[in-house]
């Protein structure tokens, strides 16, 4: 009876889905999208109800250092990154105005902001992009064209100042984890591997049209998680080594099931499997389930069937030998299905030892 009126109140079923990994990763944008929301509101009211100067400067600084998506794993090095962009920016922008101040040259002014804008940008491209571009626009807001009077500089060091506070307080406010991200994405490609492995090694050939849209999904979040291995292996404690290997199986995997479906699609009408579904239906099983497996254990986290799993199976040793009636042009088939097994059960290896959250 008490499981009841929980479910039925909103406040708790909602704090059970932002508890969700799932969940959080399925909404990613509109948790992000709410979370700028909410700091703007919270720029406008500190601003307006304490009457600060020019305090719509704090608002578009804010949006511009949390208006990207961050991952968790990313947020200690944007912040410091922020930080130290905000303090040269507003830094340089003062020395601006105050040598406007003396110098009282509005064309030498004006060169001088260019010249800082365009080293800004050269550094923008390199590692130090990030910094390089906020420093440009703090200096931008700070100095405009670098005539502005010192007073209205100040007040606008102040806001910048402001925004990136409160920018960096909400940026930790529900966290999005680059985890959840690399978990998912990578769970979705292998229960598909897992679908289409028994098709391509049963002879089941795909069009070119299939062929293409199912290889370019794989290929589209295998892209994707690649971005996702540095801020995930900071969230996870790993190095960044470990998930690199995952991501090399995870390609050699595509790879090698590509090559598969194009085997199946050139090979002749008159070539049958014939007896050898009996030498390949045991590894065929096995991949399959080791994939689903492996997708299982990444959508929950809990990775104690996959480890039974791997305890349980045991490859005979140099792996099943081919029929003796096996067509030369199923050799090649063959062959790949016994690197990819080998790849799978090391990326099972690999995946049961994360310490997933």
């Amino acid at each position: 009876m008490s499981a009841e009126p929980a479910r039925r109140n909103p406040i708790a079923r909602a704090l059970h889905q932002l508890r969700s990994p799932y969940y959080r990763y399925r909404n990613a944008r509109y948790l992000h999208a709410v979370r700028v929301a909410v700091a703007m509101l919270f720029s406008i009211a500190l601003t307006s109800g304490l009457g600060i100067p020019h305090g719509f400067w704090a608002s578009v600084t804010l949006l511009v250092v949390i208006g990207g998506l961050q991952h968790h794993g990313n947020i200690r090095k944007k912040a410091a990154e922020r930080g130290l962009a905000t303090a040269i920016g507003a830094a340089l922008g003062l020395l601006l105005i105050a040598q406007h101040t003396l110098i009282g040259s509005v064309a030498f002014t004006y060169v001088l902001v260019s010249l800082l804008a365009g080293v800004c940008a050269y550094f923008a491209v390199g590692k130090a992009g990030y910094i390089a571009l906020l420093t440009a626009i703090t200096l931008s807001i700070v100095a405009g064209h670098g005539d502005n009077p010192i007073d209205i500089g100040l007040w606008r060091a102040f806001n910048v100042a402001i925004g990136t506070v409160i920018a960096l307080v909400f940026s930790f406010a529900f966290p999005l984890y680059a985890t959840y991200d690399w978990r998912f994405r990578l769970a979705e490609n292998l229960r598909e591997c897992a679908r289409l492995y028994p098709r391509v090694m049963m002879g089941e050939p795909m069009t070119a049209q299939e062929q293409v849209y199912n290889f370019a999904r794989l290929s589209g979040r295998l892209v994707k998680l690649r971005s996702l291995i540095a801020p995930a292996a900071k969230e996870l404690n790993v190095a960044p080594a470990q998930l690199e290997e995952i991501q090399r199986l995870h390609r050699s995997i595509i790879s090698a099931l590509e090559m598969l479906a194009v085997a199946a699609a050139h090979r002749p009408a008159a070539v049958e499997w014939g007896a050898t579904g009996d030498v390949l239906a045991a590894p065929r099983s096995t991949i399959r389930r080791r994939l689903l497996a492996m997708s299982r254990a990444l959508r929950s986290g809990d990775m104690r069937r996959l480890q039974k799993m791997d305890r349980r199976i045991v490859e005979p040793a140099g792996g099943p030998t081919p029929d003796r009636t096996l067509h030369y042009e199923l050799q090649g088939s063959y062959w790949l299905a016994q690197r990819l097994s080998e790849q799978v059960e090391q990326m099972s290896t690999l995946i049961t030892g994360l310490h997933l959250k």
